[in-house]
């Protein structure tokens, strides 16, 4: 799935903000591992409880929280909340296609959130909250365009408004710091819920 030239260079996944070997404290192992395999970014909000709603899936084999989407270089997390830089807070999941499809993960990912409510999530206001998908082929921007047009139709004939989902190819991810990474682990009482629409794929 992943098409992107040398996309394991630092010219890509950039990683200034975090230790390149620095441990997944759930999957044992450095965090920037497989980053040439099958890859999917999301943002639906803040990225804590993103990352954790895709710990206990069967098929994810890592997780990291990161800026993308953005029109500047080498963000941080103070220039991301001020809205200037265009960034998204979002989630690289790599997962294993033989244990889950990519539709399925969509499916997670439209249920788990709502998409239609533009720079926010919930009580989160800004840029960096909006919901947005970002992809590592033609082949799932293809897929991930489908499964929209179908979870809008399931939204129309619940009287919900249009789906403001940001859905293009994928752009430099820049690693978050690392008090980011992971948080919910580090701070089991940290809060950061996400909230669905109630309609199911």
């Amino acid at each position: 799935m992943l098409d992107i030239k040398n996309s394991t260079n630092e010219n890509y996944f950039i990683t200034h903000l975090i230790n390149k070997n620095l441990n997944h404290k759930l999957f044992d192992k450095p965090i920037c591992s497989n980053l040439d395999k099958n890859l999917i970014i999301f943002g639906m909000g803040c990225f804590w409880g993103v990352e954790k709603l895709f710990w206990g899936i069967d098929g994810v084999k890592m997780t990291a929280v990161g800026y993308s989407g953005g029109n500047t270089d080498l963000p941080d997390y103070q220039k991301v909340c001020t809205g200037l830089t265009g960034h998204n807070e979002v989630v690289l999941i790599n997962f294993d296609n033989n244990q889950i499809s990519l539709s399925k993960l969509l499916k997670l990912f439209w249920e788990c959130h709502d998409p239609t409510q533009g720079m926010r999530q919930g009580n989160d206001i800004g840029t960096q909250y909006r919901s947005g998908i970002y992809t590592f082929s033609e082949e799932d921007l293809v897929t991930a365009n489908k499964s929209k047009s179908l979870y809008q139709e399931k939204l129309n004939k619940s009287r919900f408004g249009i789906i403001t989902t940001e859905i293009k190819r994928a752009s430099k991810f820049y690693f978050a710091e690392e008090y980011h990474q992971q948080y919910l682990i580090k701070n089991p009482n940290g809060y950061c819920a996400l909230k669905g629409t109630g309609i199911e794929m």
